[in-house]
């Protein structure tokens, strides 16, 4: 039998198409495989992914060579970030055992910190979204908004602390300002939002504040359930020498992450929130205002431009403050850096910085901001700084330089009007782009930097309000305030959208136009157990109140008459016949704070805050109304007080005497918009409102002190009568205004600083007390004695 054989064509072809197919899946693994052991193990990597090591005397030249080969790979973007076990597996390095003697690996004084980091490096916590939560967190994946329908308010439970488990300062605070505002609830069932008594902010392993085994500690709460409807708050993350933002150490979760230097591969929008990076010594509450003054001229000072802070002779955040010699002149360009930082920076100092040193030492840093247009806020070791408050502080208009940097709260605040964005691969254009902004810009860009600072910057307290805030916002879309309030004086945080839907409801931005205004007023009068009134029914005919509800009546702006009665007296069955609705209510409670009514049958932008021994006249009434339409914002009224500092005793003082100036204008007989009544029940902290009914006393300064905390403008005095008659005054007996000095200082302490401001106006009628016929006069009764 002949043997069969293949032709060598056939077996070629064979062949030819084994290796085709061999090509193709070659190619299909290539894309859907990581990257080789071979490739990675190969691998130093700089990112903010993976740890990077660094030489003692790094070649700069060499740096960027490493660099432009790094960025040659590609890593696609559907593979999660590479862990630690991966990079064990993959023979990495992390940069551990990187603590050496005589020097080697000399410890940096981190920009953001404050104290010296020594050599090391904690685990790495490199899962992206997929791993974190089971796919991309937003507010509607990862967050339960069925918790937040329970009270319609949005509640914060906050966890027992563990005695054994420390905190630091800073946490503390943000711990105490919680569980003072009214946004606190002691109950979990209730709550929306659940906040770690765990103190995550300080994540570098090195650091005397870091906590150890959150993770553990975590899967112990009751409520944790992966982080739903948590927020974590961090400031820093990682550690030397990469400082990667991932590395906190535990898995966050679908909690919301509230955290300072947050990177755009990091940040997940309409979820995480950038918190701005401050300082341990950032005040806890109170008002620390700008420095700078609104109509501050010229715009152009000494100094175009400036920077003083430390430079790093190599490693992250080195890059643009060792290039920013370039730009120094000594006369309107003061760029200076030091390199005198660090237990062994001798051993680590380049050629320049005995030089830089001794520049770096002939200014004055806080001299600097105050006499400096434009103020650069390079990165640190972390995207965010602390420079960066302090410019905002100042006045001196930020230039930023940190590529890839979410800025703080940019969700809701608009940067591009108040800050100046710059790129790290292009600092020698800087002085180019600020020299061309105009003096009008430069003005306008001040005035927001102060706007922003005192908003929500100044304190730890307006920091988390505004975190709480825009979660709110993303909770209640329905009643979600725009970037125009947010980014608008007075803010967001004193905009309740519960009051109105309509912006023109609320007394800001109306700029004098009383067209958008509801007109008239509602008339409410109290009526209280401290008062002086007839006990019997029969007697009221011609007492003080009624004479009050008739001139009320007689106003040609009057809507509506109300009268709160607190008293244990009598209600009289017969009341004065007037020419407008009069409803009598009685108060629930016995606290004075009912006076400040709040419900659907005011139906007028204007509340005349009036109390039963108080006579005004028509004309008075009419005169203020006509006031107020044109300073809708402030409290307007006819009695005035003052406050002064004692410094014998170190207290604040209350003084009712007659003086050229004034800070507060009682609420018995005074003027304002409808909103403060609101504002009084959501806004004052509990403790005030607790010192209020302890004391039955004082409801009249915390309305001075919540109006101008709410606007930064000062209570309007207007004219009083020829012949003064303040019952107000002759009844104060020395316990009560002992209480007044009490109330001061304990609101003082409760607010955290002083927000009342003098003034030295007061208004008049035109023509009032001129030689002229007083038929001239439209407001006659003013300078009549009733």
């Amino acid at each position: 039998m002949r043997r069969r054989t293949r032709s060598p064509i056939l077996i070629i072809g064979y062949i030819t198409l084994f290796l085709v197919i061999l090509l193709l899946l070659f190619l299909w693994s290539w894309q859907r495989l990581p990257l080789s052991d071979t490739t990675l193990s190969s691998l130093v990597v700089t990112s903010s992914h993976i740890s990077h090591q660094f030489p003692k005397n790094p070649n700069p030249r060499n740096d960027v060579e490493k660099r432009k080969e790094i960025d040659e790979f590609y890593i696609p973007e559907s593979e999660p970030f590479l862990t630690v076990d991966d990079l064990l597996d993959y023979g990495i390095q992390e940069g551990k055992g990187s603590k050496e003697k005589d020097g080697q690996g000399e410890p940096f004084l981190d920009d953001e910190r404050g104290f010296s980091d020594l050599h090391g490096q904690g685990g790495y916590q490199l899962e992206d979204d997929k791993k974190r939560s089971g796919g991309p967190c937003r507010m509607e994946t990862c967050f339960n908004f069925d918790r937040c329908q329970i009270t319609g308010a949005l509640k914060v439970y906050v966890y027992p602390l563990d005695k054994f488990v420390p905190i630091s300062s800073t946490y503390e605070k943000i711990l105490n300002r919680i569980m003072s505002s009214h946004y606190y609830t002691s109950d979990p069932d209730e709550a929306c939002l659940f906040v770690l008594s765990i103190d995550t902010l300080d994540r570098d392993e090195l650091s005397h504040d870091y906590v150890r085994n959150v993770a553990t500690r975590l899967k112990k709460l009751p409520y944790w359930n992966n982080g739903e409807n948590h927020i974590v708050f961090n400031l820093y993350a990682g550690t030397w020498p990469s400082y990667n933002e991932t590395e906190l150490g535990f898995n966050v979760g679908k909690a919301i992450l509230a955290k300072a230097s947050m990177s755009v591969e990091q940040f997940r929008p309409n979820f995480d929130i950038s918190l701005p990076l401050f300082h341990p010594s950032h005040p806890d509450k109170g008002d620390d205002l700008g420095t700078a003054v609104f109509n501050e001229f010229p715009t152009h000072k000494q100094h175009v431009i400036a920077f003083k802070g430390k430079r790093y002779v190599y490693g992250i955040g080195s890059e643009t403050r060792n290039s920013v010699y370039h730009l120094h002149n000594a006369d309107d360009v003061i760029m200076v850096t030091t390199c005198k930082h660090g237990k062994n920076w001798k051993d680590m100092k380049d050629e320049r910085c005995d030089e830089d040193n001794k520049e770096y030492d002939k200014y004055d840093y806080e001299v600097l901001l105050q006499n400096s247009t434009f103020c650069l806020v390079p990165r640190g070791r972390r995207l965010g700084s602390f420079r960066f408050l302090e410019t905002l502080k100042s006045g001196c208009i930020p230039v930023l330089l940190s590529n890839g940097w979410i800025l703080p709260f940019s969700e809701v605040i608009d940067w591009s009007a108040c800050t100046v964005m710059g790129d790290e691969r292009a600092l020698l254009q800087i002085l180019d782009i600020v020299r061309s902004i105009e003096p009008e810009k430069i003005f306008k860009i001040k005035q927001q930097t102060q706007i922003i600072w005192n908003q929500y910057l100044s304190s730890v307290e307006r920091i988390v309000d505004t975190t709480f805030e825009i979660i709110r916002d993303r909770i209640q879309k329905h009643s979600a305030r725009d970037l125009l309030i947010w980014n608008t004086a007075p803010g967001a945080l004193n905009f309740d959208m519960t009051f109105a839907d309509d912006i023109d409801r609320f007394p800001f931005h109306h700029s004098g136009n009383d067209n958008s205004l509801r007109p008239n007023f509602t008339a409410i009068i109290y009526v209280h157990a401290n008062a002086v009134g007839p006990k019997a029914v029969g007697a009221y005919s011609n007492s003080a109140l009624f004479r009050l509800v008739k001139n009320a009546g007689k106003s040609k702006h009057i809507s509506k008459i109300i009268v709160m009665w607190n008293s244990n007296r009598a209600i009289p069955r017969v009341w004065p016949e007037v020419p407008v609705p009069l409803k009598i209510k009685q108060a629930t409670s016995n606290t004075v704070s009912q006076r400040f009514l709040s419900d659907e049958e005011i139906e007028t932008d204007a509340i005349f805050s009036l109390d039963e021994e108080i006579i005004l006249s028509p004309d008075e009434m009419d005169f203020a109304y006509s006031t107020w339409k044109l300073f809708p914002d402030r409290l307007i009224g006819y009695q005035s007080r003052s406050h002064y500092w004692n410094e014998p005793t170190e207290m604040w003082h209350y003084s009712s005497k007659w003086t050229n100036d004034y800070s507060m204008i009682l609420t018995g007989a005074s003027i304002y918009h409808a909103y403060y009544n609101h504002l009084y029940w959501i806004k004052v902290p509990p403790a005030a409102l607790l010192l209020v009914e302890s004391l039955q006393n004082c409801e009249d300064i915390v309305m001075n002190f919540l109006i101008v905390r709410t606007t930064r403008k000062t209570p309007i005095k207007l004219t009083w009568k020829k012949i003064p008659q303040d019952p107000a005054r002759s009844q104060l007996s020395p316990d009560r205004f002992k209480q007044r000095h009490t109330c001061l200082n304990d609101l003082a302490e409760i607010y955290g600083s002083m927000p009342l401001r003098r003034s030295n106006v007061r208004l008049d009628p035109v023509l009032f007390r001129d030689p002229v016929s007083n038929l001239r006069k439209k407001y006659r009764l003013v300078e009549i004695q009733s």
